[in-house]
């Protein structure tokens, strides 16, 4: 969370400075991907992205009435749980006015605003904005417009605090690569952000009782920058290099540890938005999928291998065929579902002669006798007759994400079964 606020708020080029929203031109092409430094970004939305600070006073946010269309505010701690929402599938489309309390705030709020408590000092307000296509973006467009912030004192008139200074070291990480994946020139740095931003953002008492007493001896401690000479000693400052250098690429090989498996697939736990002291689950949380919804409000199914379990490449052709009644596609109006196709080194999605980055219920896709859809994952198109059903490979490794938006009963029922991972689609590879 810290290297995305830096890039988004912070940074020495801000697309939004704090309590401000950036919002996304268009959908996260591989261009815009790039820019945000996104972890596997949704491309069925226009995303926007705020960073509030709420050191000196609350933040208020307005969101409109969508008039149906689907979209999300989504509030995210800076341990990257979702804490609450100004939109979505249980708040509703229709708008309202809310006041984001950070810690320790004493004040009175103004009677017509809906009082959220934030865990933690910084919090990330994150809309998400339905668009079927190019013809339908200036309409979302309008919508993410709507959606705005601004600081307690500006909504009551009153003459409004002096913007602090940031002066927070610049992550120097591998270019062109989600920043989420913590791939940092010198590996001690991840240690002296992570501390900082723990500093500035207290856990909760629980995590901190729990957890943090046992680290002294590595020069974590609440309150103190962290320093190598800290280090109890060269041992442990030598494996904490280690540590640096591969806790990213580690922990995004550790997806399948998480949840359900099925045909190659993994079915994200329930918890997947909000896995506070589920260590696992956070870390691949924050390193694959950033700021990923709560369940009820939408859940993702990652696969990267074929039906034997083969990494999944665009050297190779495949094909996977979703059945006529598939429960995990199951949505509630206005919600939607898609399948994504994403770069397995960036994490990033694929640039394509036809533009395409995802499928799914937006899109017009030729059905089988039967009802069931059969979807072409291959470098090269498939030809005339299949280019509607055809997602776009990169040449080398890559991987697909299935999200619902707005999960009707029975895809919810689904994702709890610990065994329902049996009924995800086979991904064949077919002749070259």
């Amino acid at each position: 969370m810290y290297n995305l606020r830096q890039d988004i708020a912070t940074g020495a080029s801000p697309k939004a400075k704090p309590n401000h929203i950036w919002r996304m031109p268009n959908i996260s092409t591989p261009k815009l991907a790039k820019e945000s430094g996104y972890v596997t970004p949704n491309v069925n939305t226009i995303y926007g992205f705020g960073f509030m600070d709420l050191a000196e006073e609350p933040v208020i946010l307005t969101t409109p009435d969508s008039k149906g269309r689907y979209y999300i505010v989504q509030l995210v701690s800076m341990y990257d749980d979702t804490f609450a929402y100004g939109a979505g599938k249980d708040v509703g489309y229709s708008g309202g006015t809310y006041a984001l309390v950070g810690p320790g705030w004493k004040g009175t709020l103004p009677s017509d605003v809906k009082r959220i408590d934030a865990p933690t000092r910084w919090v990330t307000v994150q809309p998400r904005v339905h668009v079927k296509n190019e013809a339908d973006l200036p309409a979302a467009q309008k919508v993410l417009d709507a959606i705005t912030v601004q600081g307690l004192s500006e909504y009551e008139g009153k003459s409004t605090p002096k913007a602090p200074t940031y002066n927070y070291v610049q992550p120097k990480l591998k270019p062109n690569v989600a920043s989420s994946l913590l791939l940092f020139d010198d590996p001690l740095q991840f240690w002296s952000i992570c501390v900082d931003a723990m500093n500035e953002n207290p856990p909760r008492k629980d995590m901190v009782d729990a957890v943090l007493p046992q680290y002294k001896y590595l020069g974590i401690e609440l309150g103190k920058p962290w320093k190598p000479e800290n280090v109890l000693n060269s041992i442990f400052l030598d494996e904490m290099k280690k540590v640096g250098t591969a806790i990213g690429p580690m922990i995004a090989d550790l997806p399948y540890l998480i949840g359900p498996n099925g045909n190659g697939w993994i079915v994200t736990p329930y918890n997947f938005g909000n896995p506070g002291p589920d260590y696992l689950t956070a870390a691949v949380h924050s390193v694959l999928g950033l700021t990923a919804n709560n369940s009820d409000e939408a859940f993702y199914i990652w696969s990267q291998y074929d039906e034997n379990l083969k990494q999944l490449t665009g050297e190779n052709k495949y094909t996977m065929t979703f059945p006529a009644s598939f429960p995990y596609t199951k949505v509630v109006s206005p919600g939607f579902w898609s399948v994504t196709m994403y770069d397995l080194g960036s994490k990033l999605t694929v640039e394509n002669p036809i533009n395409r980055y995802s499928l799914g219920s937006d899109n017009e896709l030729k059905k089988n006798d039967d009802g069931s859809i059969t979807i072409y994952l291959q470098a090269t198109n498939p030809g005339k007759d299949k280019e509607s059903n055809w997602l776009p490979a990169p040449k080398g490794p890559f991987y697909m994400l299935i999200r619902n938006y707005a999960p009707a009963p029975e895809a919810m029922k689904a994702l709890k079964d610990p065994n329902a991972g049996k009924l995800l689609p086979k991904v064949k590879q077919v002749s070259n």
